[in-house]
């Protein structure tokens, strides 16, 4: 029967551990079977800063419409006809659900931003303290050498 060293003992639990703690998210598997990204999860202000900028070409394509729509409406007035009164009532209803989803996404563009730097600050402080706790408690050198 052989013995095994310490260390090889040693190592052989760090690696099993520094394994079993890795996070990864579902969606974002190296594998391909999900979402985009590789093994590590990382924070991007420049992805975060591009989807507030498309929330905010969704508010003008929002607009556009909604003019476009009220231009349509013009002459659609016909009183005493139902069908008419239909319409008017499915335009205000369309227009009230527009006016809102443009609101929520002109609201939604400030946080976006604020999310992805605050996540970036939230990595880079992550980073810094590991950094420091590193520098300041290193590993003894392995007993009879490498």
């Amino acid at each position: 029967m052989s013995s095994t060293s310490f260390d090889a003992e040693w190592a052989g639990l760090k690696e099993g551990t520094a394994a079993a703690t890795q996070m990864r998210l579902a969606s974002a598997a190296p594998d391909g079977g999900g979402g985009g990204g590789g093994e590590d999860l990382k924070s991007d202000q420049a992805v975060w800063n591009k989807a507030s900028n498309d929330v905010g070409q969704l508010v003008s394509g929002i607009k556009k419409a909604q003019t476009d729509f009220e231009a349509g409406q013009k002459g659609a007035a016909v009183s005493g006809v139902d069908s008419a009164a239909a319409q008017s009532e499915l335009y205000q209803s369309w227009k009230t659900y527009l006016d809102g989803l443009s609101g929520k996404c002109s609201t939604l563009q400030g946080p976006m931003v604020q999310a992805g730097k605050g996540q970036v600050a939230n990595d880079d402080a992550l980073r810094a303290g590991f950094t420091r706790m590193n520098d300041q408690y290193k590993d003894t050198p392995a007993t009879g050498g490498r």
